[in-house]
């Protein structure tokens, strides 16, 4: 549906490519071995230190028997915020409420 994230910079969504410059446009191509589908490979952005990225991950929900109607059509996704480091990475999102109790004492 999407990626696992985004780059941020000057702008909430920040452009950027998500393939190493020098490889834009080249892929590779294999069967999946389950569903014989073809599957394109695309080169992968190497993170460098100073980049800065979301991750996302998410889940959605949708109409299907055994789901409770409530949950149709929903959407969930979490956001933590990076700066890629020597060392690995910074989550600079960490003191951000999250769980119910600390979101509702916020709108309050």
């Amino acid at each position: 549906m999407h990626r696992t994230g985004h780059w941020l910079g000057m702008d909430v969504h920040d452009c950027g490519s998500y393939i190493e410059p020098s490889e834009v446009g080249s892929f590779s191509e294999r069967k999946d071995p389950l569903s014989g589908e073809t599957i394109k490979d695309r080169p992968a952005r190497i993170l460098q230190s100073g980049m800065v990225l979301t991750i996302e991950p998410g889940i959605y929900v949708r109409p299907a028997q055994g789901v409770p109607e409530q949950f149709h059509n929903i959407g969930i996704r979490i956001e933590d915020d990076a700066i890629v480091t020597d060392s690995g990475c910074e989550l600079i999102s960490r003191g951000v409420p999250v769980t119910v109790a600390e979101i509702e004492a916020l709108m309050r």
